[in-house]
């Protein structure tokens, strides 16, 4: 972890989940240095929500976790992919497999696939 450079994002490094067996890019998020511990000590995707401006296990609210099974980090060492297990099918918060779920045809964003859950059924207030 000493190795890695959290100082040009503000203290972040993107982060990008993919799918360990497909190589399917699943989402892009963004982890601090205690995220990034909290992700090799527990074997669970963690990340920082910029939003929310706290720690995030991915799947805490929705059961939708990722199982890090490999950790690899760009030549700058400022970015990092999680190879995952996608529990429950769906990464994206809006049901789909992978947050990547539009295609861009001419001028036009064209949605592939079908949404894996409802969104305000998973994440109830």
């Amino acid at each position: 972890m000493k190795d890695l450079d959290f100082s040009k994002f503000d203290g972040l490094l993107p982060a990008i989940a993919q799918d360990w067996e497909t190589g399917e890019v699943l989402m892009v998020a963004f982890m601090n240095e205690e995220a990034f511990a909290h992700t090799v000590k527990t074997g669970k995707a963690t990340y920082f929500s910029r939003s929310r401006g706290k720690l995030w296990v991915k799947g805490e609210s929705s059961g939708h976790e990722q199982m890090v099974k490999e950790i690899r980090t760009d030549c700058d060492k400022d970015t990092v992919i999680l190879k995952v297990v996608q529990r429950g099918g769906a990464a994206c918060h809006l049901g789909y497999r992978s947050c990547f779920f539009r295609k861009l045809d001419g001028e036009t964003w064209i949605i592939e696939g079908e949404p894996l859950f409802d969104p305000s059924e998973v994440y109830r207030k």
